[in-house]
């Protein structure tokens, strides 16, 4: 991280190919404590290497004038300006440590709700921070869908963040010893016993295991209560390894995530066995309100369905891409609500189904997604936007009374809203409507004078 702004020749070179000429500001700094020199001093100080970009937070004391620095730097270093990127208005404090290293401003995303969405016999208002125009306004519609035809129902059916090390043995007998070590029900208790002394939240729940030759892969499941549970789990694995490390002194820790975990990436593990929570979701809607509010027919749904949310993933060779726009709607939740949003990857794993009930004059849509990676606590969640956005859902926090259940409830928001998104786009491709409504709502007038 220190080579972005502490290796000018590097920038330099990239400014010349675009015939900009930046050079090293000659400087000479008091004397004296850092923050007793001006600004600009120490934004040259910065460009020419005297001074790292990173130590400015700790260096100054003062997180919203290191970020004013750090950006004067960037512009002095590049030769372009940042105006248009917020500076003002943000509590540099708050990500220090924890969210965002060597920040210069702030990226601006547009927050829209959708709803009142009717789940489980509660109303909620669900929070998107998108700039894709239509997304709100299909979620919105999809919301109304489920209200006016009763409601949606959205179950929890298992949850346990995961994180997998890979460990290396001489011989592959030695790595098959081990998992027999694990897998030994007589073992279970003790293992848990030393997982779990690591937090007042994290359980352990079980741990799969798989051999590839010589190497030891451990799928460690957890309960993290309202949090995410990343850094909790990967602390409880860590104390596993030191004492799977005296019984084994043979064994080779290589890393403490093998990606059987598996984190950020689409896979057949999470796929299957889960990640995070676990949720299914469904609901009924009538006749009527497929014709008058969806525009459309049951039967030309169910049709639409079958040939591009199931057979056209199938032809695709999707995994976990059984459905029209999941990870539309989940980002969008993902971003509003502080959640990290590279997890959108497995949390938008999801298969939409319809069927007709009620004679088949009814549609009985689900969603069913088993690695929703939401947390109510830690990470961009205690930000002020962001935790607004939860506050939105009464899901801000850490619920003291039933530990886990913040956190549960917004993964079954984000299953409801996904269900309400697929429920809207399926119905504008039935009813010939994308198109329409993305040139109307999604194109600047610019765009279209300039098309």
């Amino acid at each position: 991280m220190e080579a972005d702004f502490n290796t000018p020749p590097t920038t330099c070179e990239m400014a010349a190919k675009e015939e900009i000429v930046v050079k090293k500001p000659e400087v000479q700094l008091k004397g004296i404590g850092l923050g007793d020199n001006e600004d600009g001093d120490i934004a040259a100080a910065v460009c020419n290497g005297t001074v790292a970009s990173y130590s400015l937070e700790s260096s100054l004391g003062d997180c919203k004038r290191a970020a004013s620095v750090r950006r004067t730097a960037l512009e002095l270093m590049t030769g372009r300006s940042l105006n248009g990127l917020p500076l003002e208005g943000f509590n540099y404090e708050s990500i220090l440590g924890q969210c965002c290293e060597m920040p210069v401003g702030y990226v601006q995303v547009p927050v829209g709700v959708a709803g009142p969405l009717l789940l489980n016999g509660s109303e909620y208002m669900v929070p998107m921070a998108t700039t894709e125009g239509c997304l709100v306004a299909s979620t919105n519609r999809g919301c109304k869908a489920i209200l006016m035809s009763g409601g949606a129902t959205s179950i929890l059916i298992r949850e346990g963040m995961t994180r997998a090390p890979v460990v290396r043995f001489q011989s592959a007998k030695r790595a098959a010893d081990l998992k027999f070590y694990i897998e030994d029900p007589t073992n279970s208790d003790s293992l848990s016993d030393i997982f779990n002394r690591t937090s007042r939240f994290a359980r352990l729940q079980d741990i799969k295991c798989a051999v590839a030759g010589k190497n030891l892969y451990m799928r460690f499941s957890c309960f993290t209560g309202d949090a995410m549970g990343m850094n909790m789990v990967s602390k409880g694995v860590q104390n596993v390894l030191d004492h799977l490390q005296i019984m084994f002194p043979d064994m080779d820790v290589i890393s403490v995530s093998g990606n059987f975990c598996a984190d950020k990436k689409p896979t057949a593990v999470n796929w299957i066995e889960g990640r995070g929570k676990s949720v299914v979701c469904e609901a009924i809607i009538t006749e009527a309100v497929v014709n008058k509010v969806l525009k459309t027919t049951v039967p030309a749904l169910l049709e639409l369905n079958m040939l591009k949310n199931l057979t056209g993933s199938a032809m695709a060779g999707a995994m976990g891409g059984f459905n029209a726009h999941a990870a539309n709607i989940v980002s969008a939740i993902f971003i509003a609500t502080g959640q990290d949003p590279a997890q959108n990857v497995e949390s938008s794993h999801c298969i939409t189904m319809m069927e007709g009930v009620n004679g088949g004059k009814d549609l009985h849509i689900s969603v069913s997604m088993p690695c929703i990676e939401v947390g109510t606590v830690g990470g961009g969640t205690q930000l002020a936007s962001q935790a607004a956005c939860l506050n939105m859902l009464g899901v801000k926090g850490a619920n003291g009374t039933s530990p886990g259940s913040n956190a549960q409830k917004l993964a079954t928001v984000v299953a409801a809203a996904v269900m309400a998104g697929e429920l809207s786009l399926m119905s504008a491709l039935a009813a010939g409507q994308l198109v329409k409504s993305h040139m109307k709502y999604n194109r600047s007038t610019k765009d279209v004078k300039a098309a």
